[in-house]
């Protein structure tokens, strides 16, 4: 079965190979960011700001817990996929043991050491007085749960580098439309509030959590046995070198998630409200770049791994053609209908939220198409072990670029200075990827004379 997967990938014609692969792939991230998106809207129809507000805040640590599982995901993923293009079985399947008990034991360490501090935590993340009663009430189902949720995003992410997205999107798929019926029932029908939020959540994590064990037992994947744990320096390292970019790009949207939280303060808990909102729904369209750039990442792993060169660049090409084609629809039809959009989110009593957030969405919108570049490029680095090129473009859009931005524009040009700072740093991101990538291109076709 391994074989023919990797005939698959050295072989297929890679429009229609990297078609397959993507369409599960968005499908599991737009899944994903439906999880957060349904709690906002669900607390939203409270009418209260600061529950709204405070999801907003507890987003932060879904960040970081999202970096964690990444960071074991792509770290043991794409390791995986270069030693199957390899041909090196029995190597891929420690790593993949390692990698998925790894994730659990971070999360563990995470959830108990955040319930210990919630309160100045919450704080630290920007809830102001109000808000933290409701933060605190969100943040600990959350933190509860974070060994569950980041082993499952390593189980997503090693099916994904496997080839075996299907399978993934099954597991992902059903947590999230679980979620979607189990928030109002628990905010509403149980009265529970901002918790009930929360714990729909965690509860479709666990579904999610088990349909990804039962996918990889089901499919062709890797399976992990007691005996293939190897918690060494190898394993390590190289999981530290493929999953560094990852936690560096999910780890620093958490603290750039504070860093705007705290920029939107002086100006009401509405625009925290509204940031946080326009974060869900810009997260929902880059769900459609992240999925792409990802049905991209195992075609180019197994090239690479097996030096097929031409078809690394072939792909990367075709992975910025479509991509660039799908966030120029999406982000004409979110520019028309912010307003729209933002109602959804809060009632007509709320109408500064409505204001700043549709603005906010629209210049967004405006430089969404750049960002496909940017994440191509920085998990291409990633997957072929450019840890240092890769890790910097991680970090570069949520943070290096963004942090300054919204800090110092917010200052100068008040609320409008928090609404356009996104879009200035998504500029500057294009500006420093393009250099790394014409480098890798070179280097490989020195390699490679076959790869021009």
């Amino acid at each position: 079965m391994e074989n023919t997967k990797r005939d698959s990938m050295l072989h297929d014609a890679i429009p229609s190979l990297i078609n397959k692969l993507a369409v599960p792939t968005i499908v599991s991230m737009l899944i994903t960011s439906l999880y957060n998106m349904a709690d906002t809207y669900w607390v939203a129809q409270l009418n209260n700001d600061s529950a709204t507000a405070a999801v907003g805040i507890v987003f932060a640590i879904m960040a970081l817990i999202q970096a964690g599982g990444f960071f074991c995901g792509h770290g043991s993923g794409n390791f995986i996929s270069r030693m199957l293009g390899a041909d090196k079985i029995m190597e891929a399947k420690k790593m993949a043991t390692t990698g998925f008990v790894l994730a659990f034991i971070l999360g563990a360490i995470l959830g108990v050491t955040g319930l210990i501090f919630i309160e100045p935590l919450a704080r630290l993340l920007g809830s102001s007085e109000t808000m933290l009663p409701y933060s605190i009430a969100y943040m600990s189902w959350i933190l509860l749960g974070a060994p569950i949720m980041m082993a499952s995003l390593v189980m997503n992410n090693q099916l994904r580098f496997q080839g075996n997205s299907f399978f993934s999107m099954i597991g992902i798929t059903a947590g999230g439309i679980l979620n979607i019926v189990l928030d109002p029932l628990f905010i509403f029908g149980f009265d529970l509030g901002i918790a009930g939020a929360a714990i729909a959540t965690i509860l479709s994590q666990f579904i999610s959590f088990i349909l990804l064990l039962w996918g990889i037992i089901k499919s062709d994947s890797l399976t992990y046995s007691f005996k293939d744990i190897h918690l060494d320096k190898y394993h390590l390292i190289n999981i530290f070198k493929g999953g560094f970019p990852s936690l560096c790009r999910q780890g620093i949207s958490s603290i750039s998630t504070a860093c705007v939280n705290l920029c939107a303060m002086p100006f009401g808990d509405a625009a925290i409200a509204a940031v946080s909102v326009v974060n869900r729904i810009m997260q929902f369209a880059f769900s459609v770049v992240i999925g792409i750039a990802q049905g991209f990442q195992p075609v180019c792993g197994y090239n690479y791994g097996a030096k097929c060169y031409k078809r690394v660049k072939e792909a990367f090409k075709y992975t910025i053609k479509a991509g660039t084609i799908f966030t120029i629809i999406i982000s004409l039809l979110a520019f028309i209908f912010a307003d729209n959009i933002l109602h959804l989110f809060q009632s007509d009593a709320s109408l500064d939220v409505v204001n700043i957030g549709s603005a906010t969405l629209r210049f967004q919108c405006l430089t969404l198409f750049l960002t496909v570049f940017v994440t191509v490029a920085n998990m291409m680095l990633q997957v072929v072990g450019k840890t240092k090129e890769a890790s910097f473009l991680a970090a570069l859009r949520q943070g290096i670029a963004l942090i300054p931005a919204v800090i110092i524009l917010s200052n100068l040009f008040g609320i409008l200075g928090l609404e356009i700072s996104q879009s200035i740093a998504d500029i500057i991101s294009l500006a420093f990827s393009i250099p790394l990538v014409i480098s890798f291109f070179k280097e490989i076709t020195d390699k490679d004379p076959v790869a021009r």
